[in-house]
């Protein structure tokens, strides 16, 4: 068997299709393997260039075969995808990964730390008890709405509520609605007090990262968000400016040019959606903030709102704040607010 220099692994629950070539392109494997054999052929083998779709277990998988001496490279799916040549299926997927990961224009996604990861999962859990806790909360606002009982908005609305259920001297409530609403509560209860809990994670671990606290230094920018991009963003170097980060994250205009006629419309929404909703929030929050008199914005800020709608000015500030972060995380340095005035 001629040496194998460059491999294509497509990835799967329990079968993973190999497709290896040398040095002269020539296909020398291609073979399926299960699970348990993945670590035992490639322990085989010699040093070699890995190709893998990003994708759930390609970090995991990534860290083991680098553990055994190999290079690997991790894709985007979308980008493998023109590489493949006809009917779609495990092996022509594997042959499309090893074709792509040669390109010299490829671009390729850092293997996450397992610490990354689990920080990661921290914001992943969160973010889906957050949305547990909303249902709950509008499950039990549209409920008691049917006896005509409606509270503000907000959380002192939904502590006027519990207390209102709870409350047995009235009989506005019937026995048999009040039954069904107290799960609800007690559940309601439950999931706030696991968001505290993943709340505390988190900023006990920003506290003990020095690049998230340095990126906590940009106004705007919270606990919650600077851990969310310091996991995230393995290496800002990737990336050739703060320009082609805003780009990843899906904060600039999508493009339809021809002909030299640039055409600019809606945000592309490319890259990591998480990270785009925690900036563009951040950025609503000083101009909402601004509007009430308790903040004051940047001059640019305040004369980009003056020809510009609300929204847009919004995204243009996350924009702004991203091609920051990208800056701190490439210098190394923190938040220095004179030198951006």
């Amino acid at each position: 068997m001629e040496k194998i220099t460059t491999i294509g692994l497509d990835i799967a629950k329990q079968v993973f299709q190999v497709h290896g070539v040398d040095t002269t392109g020539a296909t020398v494997v291609r073979r399926k393997l299960r699970r348990d054999d993945i670590a035992e052929f490639f322990k085989a083998l010699p040093p070699c260039l890995i190709g893998i779709e990003a994708c759930a277990t390609g970090h995991h998988w990534g860290r083991v075969l680098m553990a055994l001496g190999h290079e690997v490279r991790l894709m985007p799916a979308s980008y493998v995808k023109p590489y493949v040549k006809r009917q779609k299926n495990d092996a022509t997927d594997a042959e499309a990964i090893c074709e792509a990961v040669t390109r010299p224009t490829m671009r390729f996604v850092p293997v996450k730390s397992e610490e990354q990861q689990s920080v990661l999962m921290l914001h992943r859990v969160r973010e889906l008890l957050i949305r547990q806790r909303t249902m709950l909360v509008n499950a039990l606002r549209g409920h008691l709405a049917e006896f005509g009982i409606v509270t503000r908005q907000g959380v002192a609305g939904v502590g006027m509520l519990i207390a209102f259920v709870e409350d047995k001297a009235h009989d506005l409530i019937p026995p048999l609605a009040r039954a069904a609403l107290l799960p609800l509560i007690g559940q309601l209860r439950e999931v706030h007090e696991k968001v505290s809990e993943m709340d505390r994670q988190i900023h006990a671990w920003h506290r003990s990262s020095e690049l998230s606290r340095r990126l906590e230094t940009i106004p705007r920018i919270g606990p919650i968000t600077a851990s969310a991009i310091a996991a995230t963003v393995t290496d800002a170097s990737l990336f050739k400016s703060g320009r082609q980060l805003a780009a990843w994250i899906g904060l600039v205009p999508r493009q339809n040019s021809s002909g030299g006629k640039a055409r600019l419309g809606r945000i592309s929404k490319q890259g990591d959606p998480y990270l785009r909703r925690l900036l563009v929030v951040g950025a609503h929050a000083v101009l909402r903030f601004s509007r009430k008199g308790k903040a004051a914005p940047t001059l640019w800020a305040t004369e980009l709102l003056a020809k510009k709608p609300y929204d847009v000015v919004a995204v243009a500030l996350a924009n702004k704040m991203a091609r920051i972060v990208w800056a701190l995380m490439t210098t190394g340095r923190r938040f220095e607010a004179s030198t951006t005035a």
